[in-house]
C-alpha cells in the first residue's frame, strides 16, 4: 500500500513540477499576445505559426488561420485571383506590419525576429 502511495504522490508532483515549469499558454489570452511572447509567428504565407511546438498554439494558429483562409479565398474570388496570389500578398503585408521583437518566417521557412 506504501508503495502505491509513493508513486501516487511522485505522479502529483510530477504534474506540479511540469505545470510550473512549463506553464499553459494561458497568459497569451490573444494572438497579440502570443506574438509579444514569442510564442508564434507570421509566415509569408499569411499565416501564423507556432514558433516552437506547443499544442495550444497550434490550436490558436490553426483556429486563426481557418478564419483567414476563408477570408483570402473570398478575397481570391472577388478579384479573381487564385488563393496562393492572395496568401502571398497578406504574407508580406503581415510581416511588413510585425513588430520589432517579433518572430517571422520567411519564404525560406526560417524564423527571425524582426
Amino acid at each position: 500500500m506504501k508503495y502505491r502511495q509513493s508513486v501516487f504522490l511522485i505522479a502529483i508532483l510530477m504534474a506540479i513540477f511540469c505545470a510550473v515549469a512549463n506553464p499553459p499558454p494561458a497568459a497569451a489570452q490573444s494572438l497579440d499576445q502570443a506574438k509579444a511572447q514569442g510564442l508564434v509567428g507570421e509566415t509569408a504565407r499569411g499565416y501564423i505559426e507556432p514558433v516552437n511546438s506547443n499544442p495550444a498554439m497550434q490550436r490558436l494558429a490553426d483556429q486563426i488561420n481557418l478564419q483567414r483562409k476563408q477570408n483570402y479565398r473570398d478575397i481570391a474570388r472577388k478579384n479573381g485571383t487564385t488563393l496562393e496570389a492572395i496568401e502571398a500578398i497578406a504574407g508580406a503585408k503581415l510581416i511588413g506590419r510585425a513588430a520589432r521583437g517579433e518572430f517571422v518566417k520567411g519564404g525560406d521557412g526560417r524564423w527571425s525576429k524582426k
